[in-house]
């Protein structure tokens, strides 16, 4: 099997960025479970273009390509939609 990989920058990306959030002050009240953590990213990652590359130098290039002001600000203002979503209508009591 050869080294070659899928990788999904926009979800590494996402990811990282609902987990620190979540740990944030902003968040304290926000349920911290799985289920629902799992649902913002799931909700974030339904919104914004996919961008899927096969090394880890491709990744790179992608991941510094995305790391713009304006993008980041695009991934924020979705997360926090998808906090407001998960918060207002948990899959869980």
């Amino acid at each position: 099997m050869s080294g070659i990989k899928l990788i999904n920058v926009t979800e590494e990306i996402v990811k990282g960025l609902v987990s620190f959030l979540l740990h944030g002050v902003e968040y304290q009240t926000f349920c911290h479970c799985e289920q629902c953590e799992m649902d913002v990213n799931a909700i974030v990652l339904n919104v914004l273009p996919a961008r899927y590359v096969t090394s880890d130098e491709t990744r790179d290039a992608v991941f510094k390509q995305m790391s713009t002001p304006e993008y980041l600000e695009e991934i924020n203002k979705q997360i926090i939609r998808a906090l407001h979503i998960v918060k207002q209508y948990p899959k869980h009591p």
